[in-house]
């Protein structure tokens, strides 16, 4: 398994297979992507929630090559009726993909999609998934606040790598993602969505320092980590 960090909270996960998932697509105004959305490609696409900093490039990349979507299940309705596939599932339920198994878990954090007209639409609640695939478990924390029953997550999983959110204001800082990271006994964790906009600038070398050096691994936008 391999993880690609494309800036902010979006990330490729490439299989041994060759089968890949990307989270969350936010390309086109994301300022830190290092690739345009013509050279994206997937298998499928994870989406976390429903703000446009995590899926503004969702539906046009979706229905470009015809992708399905995993999400929670008020957003997969709103997909299907724009003619897209999509896989709706709700917090503590799971599913065996052929990519691997899925479960989708709890985020303290909102969820809507703002149109151009200033139109805000409701898109069920924000989720994290836990993805076992290729003999390894990824957890992927979405947007959300610390909470302590992310400790339950490490009773379940045998947690390879976690993708956190460090960047504060919206979601976690740097305190409560090292915190994170330790309750659900991640032995490697990546920080996510920080220094996209100056609201979240946030130092990752903190961060690393409050895991250990041992245990994050920070990644420049276009760099890939391999388990």
């Amino acid at each position: 398994m391999k993880v690609t960090y494309y800036g902010h909270a979006c990330v490729l996960i490439t299989l041994a297979a060759g089968t890949k998932i990307l989270v969350d697509p936010f390309i086109t105004d994301n300022p830190q992507a290092p690739l345009a959305l013509k050279d994206i490609t997937a298998d499928y696409i994870l989406a976390t929630h429903g703000h446009n900093d995590h899926i503004d490039d969702l539906v046009p990349l979706a229905k470009r090559d015809k992708i399905p979507v995993v999400c929670i299940a008020e957003m997969a309705d709103w997909l299907a009726q724009q003619g897209i596939q999509a896989h709706g599932m709700n917090i503590g339920g799971s599913y065996a993909f052929p990519f691997g198994h899925l479960k989708m878990v709890f985020a303290q954090h909102s969820s809507s999609f703002s149109k151009a007209n200033g139109e805000n639409i409701y898109l069920g609640e924000a989720a994290g998934f836990v993805l076992q695939a290729d003999n390894q478990t990824l957890y992927i924390a979405g947007d959300t606040a610390y909470f302590s029953d992310m400790s339950l997550l490490k009773e379940d999983f045998d947690i390879d790598l976690a993708l956190v959110p460090i960047g504060d204001n919206y979601t976690m800082g740097i305190k409560d993602a090292a915190r994170c990271v330790a309750a659900v006994g991640a032995k490697k964790a990546i920080p996510i969505h920080y220094n996209t906009f100056p609201v979240i600038q946030q130092d990752p070398v903190k961060f690393q320092g409050m895991c250990s050096p041992e245990v994050a691994v920070i990644l420049a936008p276009g760099a890939t980590y391999s388990l």
